[in-house]
Order: structure tokens, then C-alpha cells, then sequence
């Protein structure tokens, strides 16, 4: 065998190597991504359950407008801040990643300031029922956004395991917290305790990352990230901003009780939902990998991604409707009767967006911003004409059908545009924008 030959098959044997331990680091960090949503997600289901079952249906209703404007908020922050920071410092150097996260984490609790200062003002002058729980919202969200920023950051460096401690100090904070609510028994405090315990957990993560958030370097993130993160807002904010005005059009059509029914059925959706969430947190950055190491596996990992969780959901869904009255009755109190009569809808619903998240991390990954904000842009119009349209013509199931619908159809765009994406890189190899 000759000196060159040789070479190449010690070449071909490190490769093959590669190989398994390339797939091994995979699964361990979808497996953090999982176990972290698995304890958000606990975490969360659990503060639902307890304020149902305490409150009542009106008064989760109004819980459920807070979370829903909370949500709003949180995808600003995702689209000024750590969106940008996934896709362009995944994988990256020590030292790089650790400035761009000083910088990003700082810029998601500027949001978290100005905009819950908004919401104070807001809450205050709303008064009634509504108006001391998005007050109280308002004080909590600086804590909110820097907890999330600091769990996509751990991500962005393929140390899951540190968001996972992360979110499991805010689950151990919140038992606590809840107890002292649930005394006070008013939609409030329950907003103060689930913030002061994230605020507790935010504060733990300097600790865990060793960086100190600079918010007076806030303005350079926006400027250095703008060609993505502005167009990341926009799309984040429609998501977002489609389901507040579902949430907003229901409680005005149907009344607040309607709300309260939809998020009583998402809360049985919940343990898919932690599935679905979780791999969200790191199917950008794998698919960032694997654009930057094997491109041409891009639209393959994105199917079995966008399909594996489309089937997941109706084997989830489909077991829920074989629930017990007592047993439904039992997790959801007074709000099971009307929660159960969504499932169904939701469950296709909840099935088209895992379908459709595949295609929205693979054009992420490309750095399509252009054709994601499209694709967003279309989903949630639909999103809204559906929730609303048929909240107008069959009620809360109506509506449910109409976003289940709506979820279906925006999945196809994300996929249309994906695969306009994949030819339009074969053609043309220089990306829509950079993405490092």
C-alpha cells in the first residue's frame, strides 16, 4: 500500500468514526432541548392547572390575557435579541460567543424594561379586572425576558444542560410563590409570583454563564443585527399578535369564559406542547449545523423534523378524547366542559404547526429572512380571519376549527417557501442574508 493510500483510508476510517459521535452529540442536545421545555413546560402547566382550579373560568380568563400579552413580548425579545444570537453564534468561539450574549441578554431586558413600563401604564389605567393583572405584568417582565435570553444563549453553545438547571430553579422557585397566591387568592398575585420566581432564576443564570448583561450596548446589537432582527420582530411579533387578537376578539365575541376554555384545551395539550417547544429551542441551531456541514441534508432533517412532530401530536391528541369526565373534571375543574369539546380542532391544529416548524428552522437556518417573514406574515393573517370568522359563524368551536384550518394551510406556505429556498441556494450558493 503506498504512502497515499494510506492516508486516505486512515481518512476514511477517522470519518466513519465521526460519524457516530457526530450523531451522539445530536441526540444529547436534543435530549437537553427536551428535558429543558419538559421542565418549562411542567412548570407552566402546573401554574395553569393551580390558577383554574383556584380562580375559576372568568378569572383564568383574565390570567390567560395576561399570559397571552406576555407572550406578545417575549417574541420581541426572541426577535431583537436571541434570534439573531442562534442563528449567526451557534457554534461558534468562546470568546465570540460570550460578547454576543452580554450584548443580546442586555438587549432582551431593555425590552423587558420599556416595554413592561408600557404595560404598567397600561394596567393602571385600565383598572377593573384586568387592568392590576397587566400591571403587575409589567413589573415582572425585565425578570421574564432575561430568564428566556439566557436559555437560548446556553443553546446557541450546546450546553443544554445549563438551561435545564436553569428552567428547573424557576420550577423549584415557583412552589413557594404559588403557595403564597394561592392565600391571596386574586389573578395578581398569581402574576407576581410566577414573575418573582423567573426573576429568581434569571438572576441565577449570570451565575451559570459568568456575563453580566450590558444593556447600554443594546443599540449596537440592534445595529450590527438589524437585516435579520428586525425582520425576525415583525415575523415573531405576527405570531404572536394573531393569537393576542384571537384571544382579545374571543373574550369580546364570545366573553372572557370563551379564553379561558381555549387555553383550558391547550393545557391539555400540554406535555406534546413541551415536546414541541423544546426542540424548537434547538432545531435552529442543529439545522444551522447541518447546513454548514452537509447542506445538501438540510430538507431531509427539516421533514423528519416537521413530520415527526406532526405525528406525535395526533397520537397525543387522540388518546385525550377517551379522557373521563372525572378524570378531566379532576385536572381542569369547572373548565373542563368546555375545554373538552375543543380538542379535536386543537389537536389538528397544534399538528399542523409541528409540520410546519420543520420547513421555519430550515429557512432560519438559511437566513431567509425575507421569505420567513412572508411565510409568517400569510399564517397569521390566517390565523386571525379563522380564530375570528368562526368565532363569529359556530362560537369557541368555531373558532378552534378556524384556527386548526388556518395552522394547516400556513404550514404549506413554510413548506412552499423552503423548497423555493433549497433551489434557489443550488442556483445561486451566496445566501439572502449573511449568517455569520
Amino acid at each position: 500500500m503506498t504512502t497515499e493510500e494510506e492516508k486516505t483510508t486512515a481518512s476514511a476510517d477517522r470519518s466513519r468514526r465521526a460519524r457516530p459521535s457526530a450523531r451522539r452529540a445530536l441526540v444529547g442536545r436534543l435530549s437537553w432541548g427536551l428535558a429543558d421545555q419538559a421542565a418549562s413546560s411542567i412548570s407552566n402547566f402546573v401554574v395553569g392547572i393551580y390558577v383554574a382550579r383556584s380562580l375559576g373560568v372568568t378569572a383564568f380568563g383574565v390570567f390567560s390575557l395576561a399570559w397571552v400579552t406576555y407572550g406578545v413580548v417575549l417574541n420581541v425579545s426572541r426577535g431583537l435579541a436571541t434570534d439573531p444570537l442562534v442563528v449567526r453564534f451557534s457554534g461558534v468561539s468562546d470568546a465570540s460567543w460570550r460578547g454576543a450574549v452580554a450584548r443580546a441578554s442586555g438587549t432582551a431586558l431593555g425590552v423587558g424594561a420599556a416595554l413592561g413600563a408600557a404595560c404598567l401604564v397600561v394596567g393602571l389605567a385600565l383598572g377593573g379586572r384586568v387592568g392590576p393583572a397587566f400591571a403587575c405584568l409589567g413589573l415582572m417582565l425585565p425578570g421574564l425576558l432575561l430568564q428566556d435570553a439566557w436559555r437560548f444563549s446556553f443553546f446557541a453553545a450546546g450546553t443544554g444542560r445549563k438551561a435545564f438547571v436553569n428552567d428547573l430553579v424557576w420550577g423549584i422557585a415557583l412552589v413557594p410563590a404559588m403557595v403564597v397566591a394561592a392565600r391571596v387568592g386574586s389573578v395578581d398575585a398569581f402574576v407576581l409570583a410566577w414573575g418573582a420566581s423567573a426573576a429568581v432564576a434569571a438572576a441565577y443564570g449570570c451565575l451559570q454563564s459568568g456575563i453580566r448583561p450590558r444593556m447600554t450596548e443594546a443599540r449596537g446589537w440592534l445595529r450590527e443585527q438589524r437585516d435579520l432582527g428586525y425582520r425576525y420582530l415583525v415575523e415573531n411579533v405576527s405570531l404572536s399578535g394573531a393569537s393576542q387578537l384571537r384571544a382579545y376578539g374571543l373574550g369580546a365575541i364570545a366573553g372572557v369564559g370563551a379564553v379561558g376554555a381555549v387555553r383550558g384545551a391547550e393545557l391539555l395539550m400540554g406535555p406534546f406542547l413541551a415536546v414541541l417547544m423544546g426542540l424548537s429551542l434547538v432545531t435552529v441551531p442543529e439545522a444551522a449545523r447541518v447546513l454548514r456541514q452537509a447542506p445538501h441534508r438540510l430538507g431531509t432533517f427539516c421533514l423528519l423534523l416537521g413530520g415527526g412532530q406532526a405525528a406525535a401530536a395526533l397520537l397525543w391528541g387522540g388518546p385525550l378524547l377517551l379522557l373521563p369526565n372525572r378524570l378531566g373534571e379532576l385536572v381542569l375543574g369547572g373548565v373542563w366542559h368546555s375545554a373538552s369539546q375543543l380538542i379535536v380542532p386543537i389537536t389538528l391544529g397544534v399538528a399542523g404547526a409541528g409540520l410546519g416548524t420543520g420547513a421555519a428552522a430550515g429557512l432560519r437556518a438559511l437566513g431567509a429572512a425575507r421569505r420567513s417573514l412572508r411565510c409568517q406574515l400569510f399564517a397569521s393573517a390566517c390565523y386571525v380571519g379563522g380564530g375570528l370568522g368562526g368565532v363569529a359563524v359556530a362560537g369557541t368551536v368555531g373558532s378552534a376549527w378556524g384556527v386548526a384550518a388556518a395552522t394547516v394551510s400556513g404550514s404549506a406556505v413554510w413548506w412552499l417557501q423552503l423548497r423555493s429556498a433549497l433551489r434557489q441556494r443550488h442556483h445561486d450558493p451566496v445566501p439572502e442574508v449573511r449568517t455569520s
